[in-house]
């Protein structure tokens, strides 16, 4: 049954698009799962006795396992079924999610944490080379842009189901709700999700010859070699230390700021954070696509300029405490950045072959969720001092050097590696 579902499923065009609204949901889970927790914490400090500090640990211990497996997850995704991939690692970390309500210390948590992170990786770099297979240059922006709404939806939802069930029954059965979710879309990706058959190598050897995953260490020291990717690396990685700020922190922030209940602060803190996310990335990926067909180079340029632009809007933290200036500062700024990020990953895709792509993203990740780990527990240390409102606002000048960063990238390489992928 599967496979002649298979068959038929592949010969339609509309299947690349299918495939993207499934993963939709299985980001949703992948994001919604790791970031739940976050709207939990004053159940947890009560219940496992956990410091301010400790409650950090939970996101960085999270944040530094999925990084450290990262490009191990990458180069799998580039090498085995990437289709396989994904469903196995979402049975995986829907399971961590549900047993995460068993724990009874404040170590067993950070120990499922740990085993989150293990779970997780696979996903992101697998996906997005997934959604790559599928989509070319025409589509490929908007494609990923679909995508990553699943992300930013997956944050709101995991912080305001957990949230409106942590009021009413506890933390734990919020755990449980959101594990048996991932398992039934797990279900669905079983018969709904497959690789795109790949052309077969001619018998002279001569083409497809980048669809062989090299051996690991040749693979990276290959991906490194490109000028371009290293910025766009360290732009992520950049982006990554004050957005993991924001997620980590920031329904502790409403909820002491505005005096909120579980609910409603995990609802605010994350609505205009995400719909601007949501709205940027799905315009973002409109634009992107369309800049491109002038010239691929253009997409690096739009994303500097958006985290440039956006980057002032987060000092509204400093001379406001009122909620809707707040909440319009937040959404102005995430509208923007995201917009922005819509070209991350169709840059990525420009200037690496296909075999390359995944392990590219795991290498990504990997600094990226070090440097958010480090983040979440500059924030930790920081709040009793300065308060959450003050670090957000130090965020803006990280978003604004990130911006310099892909100018940088953007004035002198990109156009020599873009020629150099399109001749190779």
């Amino acid at each position: 049954m599967r496979e002649a579902l298979k068959a038929r499923l592949l010969s339609k065009s509309y299947y690349k698009w299918l495939l993207v609204v499934l993963l939709y949901f299985v980001a949703a889970l992948n994001y919604g799962d790791r970031t739940a927790l976050s709207a939990l914490f004053p159940l947890l400090r009560k219940d496992l006795g956990m410091s301010d500090v400790a409650l950090a640990a939970v996101g960085t211990t999270f944040l530094w396992t999925y990084g450290l497996v990262s490009p191990l997850a990458g180069y799998l995704g580039d090498r085995f079924s990437r289709s396989t991939l994904i469903g196995w690692s979402l049975v995986a970390w829907s399971l961590v999610t549900a047993f995460t309500g068993l724990v009874q210390t404040s170590q067993q948590l950070l120990g499922m944490r740990v085993l989150l992170g293990l779970a997780e990786a696979l996903y992101i770099p697998t996906s997005a080379a997934l959604i790559a297979d599928f989509h070319s240059t025409e589509s490929r922006a908007r494609a990923n842009a679909i995508h990553l709404t699943g992300v930013f939806s997956g944050v709101v939802a995991g912080s305001t189901i957990s949230g409106y069930i942590g009021d009413r029954y506890g933390w734990r059965p919020s755990t449980w709700v959101l594990g048996g979710a991932g398992l039934v879309v797990a279900a669905a990706c079983y018969f709904l999700l497959f690789d795109k058959p790949r052309q077969p190598a001619t018998p002279a050897g001569e083409r497809e010859q980048h669809n062989v995953a090299p051996p690991p260490l040749k693979a990276v020291a290959d991906i490194l070699r490109v000028p371009s990717y290293l910025f766009l690396a360290g732009q992520v990685m950049l982006m990554s230390l004050g957005s993991w700020m924001f997620s980590n922190w920031m329904p502790l922030f409403f909820a002491e700021r505005f005096k909120m209940g579980l609910a409603g602060a995990g609802f605010s803190a994350t609505l205009a954070l995400q719909a601007g996310n949501v709205l940027g990335i799905l315009g973002g990926g409109f634009v992107s696509d369309r800049v491109a067909r002038g010239h691929l180079k253009r997409r690096m340029l739009v994303q500097a300029c958006c985290n440039i632009v956006a980057a002032p809007f987060l000092l509204a933290f400093l001379w406001s405490g009122d909620f809707a200036v707040i909440t319009a500062s937040i959404f102005l700024y995430s509208l923007l950045r995201a917009s922005g990020a819509a070209n991350e990953n169709p840059v990525l895709c420009d200037v690496l072959n296909d075999r390359q792509r995944a392990t590219a993203i795991g290498i990504s990740n990997l600094t990226s969720t070090l440097m958010g780990g480090v983040g979440i527990l500059i924030a930790g240390y920081l709040k009793s001092d300065l308060g959450l409102g003050a670090v957000f606002a130090g965020v803006s000048v990280i978003v604004a050097l990130s911006g310099v960063l892909l100018l940088v990238g953007y004035r002198f390489f990109l156009e020599k590696d873009l020629r150099r992928q399109l001749t190779a």
